[in-house]
């Protein structure tokens, strides 16, 4: 079904000329809705960019026990490896604006979270102390047998962590 429509000329002001300026002006506001939009996205954007995406690195670390060490001892390799970790985190990723890290112990084949660093990037840029923003688990010392020795301990061999071989430029 086909539909023919004649367009009339103005009938409020007689002059042909105008009657053909109305023909095209009825086109132009579709042309300039279609047009429009992306120099305004353009400006847009110039003048106020995107914001940053921030987020939080999040880091896992098991050590081991050494023989004969008190848990006073593990708990301050914990914060030593802790505050380590935080370090590295924010020196390697500056879009990280917070770091989560959790340092478990892993002590005659059982493994416990002993402590958990969070800290902001502002937080640690003004006191990069690991004891300030740890939270210790108090139940730690007992999950690992700190306070009794076990009478058949499991022999789990340790988990060792190899540093990435150096590279010279």
């Amino acid at each position: 079904m086909t539909r023919n429509v004649a367009y009339q000329l103005s009938s409020i002001i007689s002059c042909l000329f105008i009657s053909q300026v109305a023909k095209k002006i009825r086109i132009f506001p579709l042309i300039f809705l279609l047009f429009s939009s992306l120099p305004v996205w353009i400006v847009a954007e110039v003048i106020s960019p995107q914001i940053v995406r921030a987020y939080t690195a999040r880091v896992d670390l098991i050590i081991d026990r050494l023989p004969d060490e008190s848990y006073e001892t593990t708990l301050r390799r914990a914060e030593a490896t802790a505050r380590a970790a935080a370090q590295r985190s924010f020196d390697q990723d500056i879009l990280a604006t917070d770091v989560s890290i959790i340092i478990s112990v892993q002590s005659y084949g059982a493994i416990a979270p002993i402590l958990a660093l969070e800290v902001s990037r502002p937080q640690w840029r003004s006191r990069p102390d690991a004891q300030r923003w740890a939270t210790y688990f108090k139940t730690a010392r007992s999950l690992l047998f700190f306070e009794t020795t076990p009478t058949n301990p499991v022999n789990i061999p340790p988990i060792t962590t190899v540093a990435p071989a150096a590279t010279t430029p």
